[in-house]
């Protein structure tokens, strides 16, 4: 999942990885199942198992989550403008940190291994259902509804079908 990230490098001097934002046309639901269906045909699972980079991933992330809310509070401890998303993080940062938990709580080591991975695009070597959640969150402009989230996975399955644990981790990739 790309990660929006304050300036050019980490609060330890290394450079961020920079990634485009995650965003896409905005869809209806209507289009989302379309959508869905156009996914499932486009995506080529590779053989064997997936690399377990998920978790390694997530942490990444909890890390540079971390390091932008330790500078928005000292922005805010010097009486620094901070732009409303900023002030939003401040005041919500325990609800992000208890999603995080949730995730590492629910996708063990090794999970992802077991789930099917993506042979070629953007989310290649990782699991087809982190694919679906980026898909879900970038048409939806990080918003997502319950109606086109069914809608698009049942589209989905009309041309692909999903394994259980697949549908079970949905939920866990949209944290």
């Amino acid at each position: 999942m790309a990660v929006s990230r304050l300036g050019t490098a980490s609060a330890e001097g290394q450079p961020f990885n920079e990634e485009p934002p995650l965003r896409a046309e905005l869809f209806s639901s209507d289009q989302m199942e379309q959508h869905g269906q156009r996914l499932a045909t486009a995506h080529r699972l590779q053989p064997g198992r997936a690399p377990e980079r998920l978790l390694s991933r997530l942490a990444a992330n909890a890390g540079v989550l971390t390091q932008t809310y330790d500078q928005l509070t000292r922005a805010a401890l010097a009486r620094h403008r901070i732009t409303p998303a900023g002030e939003w993080l401040l005041d919500n940062f325990f609800l992000i940190e208890e999603q995080i938990r949730t995730a590492q709580r629910h996708l063990p080591k090794g999970y992802s291994r077991e789930l099917p991975g993506l042979a070629d695009g953007a989310s290649a070597g990782l699991p087809r259902v982190y694919d679906i959640a980026l898909e879900t969150i970038a048409h939806g402009d990080g918003r997502v509804d319950s109606e086109s989230l069914h809608r698009f996975v049942v589209a989905y399955q009309t041309v692909t079908p999903l394994r259980l644990g697949e549908l079970w981790a949905i939920p866990i990739m949209l944290r």
